[in-house]
């Protein structure tokens, strides 16, 4: 399989096969996290308005491993990055934050962004590893402790 990132747009049949992917994931996280993801909302309709507005990138053929990038005034910020549970550990993850960080330099910002949820203490670690530092801790509406935690990490300038 190759381990090229390719973009998907709006009309991409491997759309559906995306949020498979992504609710495949994110399945790990059912009872874990509190409050649920927002994944249980997602539709395939949402996907493609977000292909339309945003970026999403896919590895494989069908997808592996996907992400959504959206671009804000600094950063590009880092969303339901969601690797085949087949296909963990295999670095497709870190490929796609590393397309991140070289989708931020091609548009002039300075940073990638990411949330992660609080009890998920082995994705801490492993965007720690990848020069990601907690920034900010942040409540979901209606709770009282922190939910997320907002992490971030440079991008260097291409020399």
């Amino acid at each position: 399989m190759s381990s090229t990132p390719y973009r998907l747009a709006p009309d991409s049949p491997a759309l559906p096969q995306v949020l498979a992917v992504m609710q495949e994931a994110f399945a790990s996280m059912e009872g874990r996290i509190d409050p649920p993801s927002s994944l249980h909302r997602l539709t395939l309709a949402d996907l493609v308005s977000q292909a339309e507005t945003k970026e999403i990138w896919c590895i494989g053929a069908p997808p592996q491993a996907c992400v959504i990038l959206t671009a804000s005034d600094d950063a590009i910020y880092i969303g339901k990055l969601a690797v085949a549970v087949s296909r963990r550990g295999t670095g497709l993850g870190r490929r796609l934050v590393d397309l991140a960080a070289e989708r931020a330099r091609a548009l002039g910002l300075s940073a990638l962004e990411l949330q992660v949820r609080v009890e998920l203490v082995e994705n801490h670690v492993a965007f720690a590893r990848m020069g990601f530092a907690t920034t900010e801790r942040t409540a979901h509406p209606g709770y009282d402790r922190a939910t997320s935690l907002t992490m971030r990490r440079p991008v260097s300038p291409r020399i």
